[in-house]
């Protein structure tokens, strides 16, 4: 049981920690111009995707946009389980990806799965916004997002990966692009930790009165968790 207390004590206890979210938001603003004022970085690299609506380099995936934001969705080829925790951001971001592409930044998703696989599971859970495939592309590999016993990732999260600790498979990860001119830009990536800012559910745990609450793995993918009985 949780300790309790009286409305004003509730309240003044609230007043200190509003101080305290106020610096965090404060931070949070000077944290976001130092995440814009990175270099940006010219993509020399001619990556080709397949999308829903044919072939696309990475300069045509903006579709008109200024900037792309991308998920990094853990969709390996031939997977016969889709990853619950991308899938959750993913439902996340279906929606609110049209008021980005109206405030010039376009969103996609990207996986190694051919298009065909991409496409079924996105049917199956009624998203609606882009998703390319980079299969048989050097894109997840040079974004280090994907490593296979051919091509081995050495680094992740910007650490280098020790030889014993080095896995076949996928990783999430967040990337950002600008173009400019018809030159593309990489401004932007995090991984790990730093995709929380994009998951909204956790967001939301954040404020409940339990926060994350998590003993082990819990996420499902929607539609799978054990229904909820009286």
């Amino acid at each position: 049981m949780h300790r309790t207390g009286t409305r004003d004590e509730w309240r003044e206890e609230r007043m200190e920690l509003l101080a305290r979210e106020k610096e965090l938001t404060r931070m949070s603003d000077e944290i976001a111009r130092e995440r814009q004022a990175l270099p940006w970085v010219e993509v020399s690299k001619e990556y080709v995707f397949e999308t829903s609506d044919g072939r696309r380099t990475l300069a045509e995936l903006f579709d008109g946009r200024s900037q792309l934001v991308m998920y990094h969705f853990m969709l390996p080829p031939g997977a016969e389980e889709v990853c619950p925790s991308c899938s959750s951001i993913a439902d996340g971001v279906n929606g609110p990806h049209e008021h980005l592409e109206h405030h010039d930044v376009m969103f996609t998703a990207v996986s190694r799965a051919p298009l065909e696989e991409i496409e079924a599971y996105r049917s199956r859970m009624g998203w609606s916004f882009r998703w390319a495939s980079s299969y048989e592309s050097d894109f997840n590999f040079d974004f280090l997002v994907s490593s296979t016993e051919e091509r081995p990732l050495a680094e992740y999260n910007f650490r280098a990966i020790p030889d014993g600790e080095r896995f076949v498979g996928e990783r999430p990860g967040v990337s950002a692009f600008a173009l400019v001119d018809g030159k593309v830009f990489h401004t932007y990536s995090a991984y790990e930790r730093g995709v929380d800012a994009i998951w909204g559910v956790y967001a939301w745990l954040d404020r409940a009165p339990e926060g994350r609450n998590e003993d082990g793995y819990w996420h499902r993918r929607r539609g799978e968790y054990e229904a909820v009985t009286a």
